[in-house]
């Protein structure tokens, strides 16, 4: 197990870096499979700190202490240089996923805005790729470029210690966009640091414990629990590209039995991927025998999709206790609960009692199964919040989910309206707080958390509550077309009534022949059984047509504008 030196022993990020340097430094940090298969460069954590001192010099240079930089790379080994570099610099890093179109400027543009970055570090090839839609938007004129690939080359500056406190702003995390413009939460280091202890307590993780990952690195998920936790723990890294993992997910899989990975994870879909992707013939190839956590989170976690993967995976040695369903978000700088002496937990409730809010266990084989997202830290204060009146419910009521404790942001940046609302919330029947508002309904039972969904998300028809994402599930499993296509569900409202509208993708190998009025009849079927509802209109649309975040969240409120706007393309128009 891991030492107390490695529980409590440091204030920042750059103390943490230099400690493994000075016992490890030969040690490999990162190992980054360029192709997503056996093509790796590596990185040692005594070439880490180098080059890191020599950026952050050159940032010192420029004058960078306390300024922002935004962080535009492919993925790779250049953007954990770059994020350490800053660092050394006392810089604060702005993450931020490369635009690649017109569509996707808008959020970089809103982002250097708001963070009124000052720096931009790159690549060259990011740099040339941009140039057209720089010159079209006017992107970023005043911004000071540094790249990558010239650090090694530049001027031979003597590095000095930013003396970073651990309640110095170490980097802006830019929320997803799911429902609402990208705000920008203020972490510190001692927030991250905080959150590594408790990542590591509730994954019972060691210094031997490896992180196998392809979750995006400017996202939190990606960054704190696969980039940052490795080097907390003093073991190492994997990390391949998110497109690597996509068009391929068992390269993935393949990582873990090549290095014997302990802990991997990402969202519910990932898992979901593995099953549909992986070919029967490929198990006999797999090792996952070492695979000890296999967190889910960012997404509401299936339980189906826990036990369709741990069946398929049993003969590679997989097993089904690995799984982790955690739950956290940006603002409590990334976990907030997962783990408990049992692993995972299915709650089966009454779907009907639960759209009045209510919790009520149901006969077997008679409701539906929650998965539980884990007990919250010892560090942390959860609370389940009535929205409205804003007193804490009794267990057995779904309500909002509210944080406290030593990860949580102190604001948003430059949004002090906005944080007051967020942050700075105190229960009405007893004056506790102040407590982080998630915007997520959840509900506990026996100390577990059991995460709803989204309130901006949620949808009222006839005074009834229903989560969207449970009439998804009901809509893909609907018809085998569907299996596995991804779905959004929202009301729009017409003459003052509430109407529910599924926009539900179909599988690639249905595409062609696709019969769309029985897909539809089996969607409005299945909806109307389980819940109860009238679908008022279902579009079927192409693979790649139904709007996600940069993260793979569901983005439902966009989603919607589209259908109101009449710019999705049915299948139908399509074929």
């Amino acid at each position: 197990m891991m030492d107390s030196r490695r529980q409590v022993g440091y204030r920042t990020l750059v103390e943490l870096l230099r400690e493994r340097v000075l016992h490890q430094p030969d040690q490999i940090a990162y190992i980054f499979l360029n192709d997503g298969e056996q093509d790796e460069s590596r990185l040692t954590y005594a070439e880490l700190d180098r080059r890191a001192r020599a950026l952050g010099a050159e940032l010192a240079r420029r004058g960078g202490h306390g300024e922002r930089a935004v962080l535009l790379f492919t993925p790779g080994l250049n953007f954990i240089l770059a994020f350490f570099g800053c660092l050394y610099g006392g810089v604060v890093a702005v993450p931020v996923c490369p635009p690649h179109n017109n569509r996707t400027m808008p959020r970089l543009q809103n982002i250097l805005n708001n963070s009124r970055a000052r720096f931009a570090l790159t690549e060259h090839g990011i740099f040339e790729r941009l140039i057209p839609l720089r010159e079209e938007t006017g992107m970023a004129a005043g911004l000071e470029w540094l790249f990558m690939e010239d650090v090694d080359s530049l001027p031979d500056e003597p590095w000095e210690d930013p003396c970073s406190e651990p309640d110095t702003l170490a980097f802006l995390q830019y929320t997803s966009g799911s429902t609402a413009f990208p705000k920008g939460v203020q972490v510190t280091h001692g927030n991250i640091l905080h959150n590594q202890v408790m990542i590591q307590q509730a994954f019972q993780h060691t210094e031997e414990s490896s992180v196998i990952s392809w979750t995006p690195y400017y996202h939190d998920m990606g960054l704190i629990g696969n980039i940052l936790q490795p080097m907390y723990l003093g073991s190492f890294g994997v990390v391949m590209s998110p497109l690597a993992f996509l068009q391929r997910p068992i390269r993935w899989l393949r990582a873990i039995t090549r290095y014997q990975g302990r802990t991997g994870g990402g969202p519910n879909f990932s898992y979901d991927l593995c099953v549909r992707k992986v070919k029967p013939e490929q198990l006999k190839e797999l090792d996952l025998s070492s695979w000890k956590v296999a967190f889910n989170g960012a997404e509401p976690v299936q339980y189906s999709t826990i036990e369709r993967f741990s069946e398929k995976f049993a003969p590679c040695g997989f097993r089904k206790e690995a799984f982790l369903p955690c739950y956290g978000l940006a603002e409590a700088t990334l976990f907030v609960a997962g783990g408990g002496p049992k692993r995972p937990v299915g709650l089966e409730v009454d779907p009907e009692a639960l759209t009045r809010r209510e919790v009520v266990l149901a006969a077997p084989g008679t409701g539906r199964i929650h998965a539980g997202s884990g007990q919250p830290s010892p560090e942390t204060k959860l609370a389940i919040v009535d929205p409205e009146t804003l007193a804490r419910c009794p267990e057995g009521r779904v309500g909002e989910i509210w944080v406290a404790g030593p990860c949580v942001m102190s604001s948003y940046w430059e949004a002090p309206e906005e944080s007051a609302r967020v942050v700075n919330t105190y229960i009405s029947d007893t004056g506790e707080g102040p407590y982080l508002r998630s915007g997520d309904l959840g509900f506990m039972h026996d100390g577990e958390l059991f995460v709803a969904g989204r309130i901006k998300d949620l949808i009222i028809i006839d005074g009834v509550n229903h989560y969207p994402q449970d009439i998804e599930l009901t809509s893909s499993q609907s018809h085998p077309a569907l299996e596995g296509a991804i779905g959004t569900a929202f009301s729009i409202e017409e003459d003052g009534q509430e109407l529910l509208v599924i926009i539900q993708e179909v599988a690639l190998p249905y595409l062609r022949n696709l019969n769309a009025e029985e897909v539809e009849r089996a969607v409005r079927t299945a909806v109307n059984q389980v819940h109860e509802l009238h679908v008022h209109d279902i579009v079927l649309v192409k693979t790649g047509s139904v709007p996600m975040t940069t993260s793979g969240k569901l983005q439902r409120r966009a989603c919607k504008a589209l259908y109101l706007s009449g710019a999705l393309e049915g299948v139908r128009a399509a074929t």
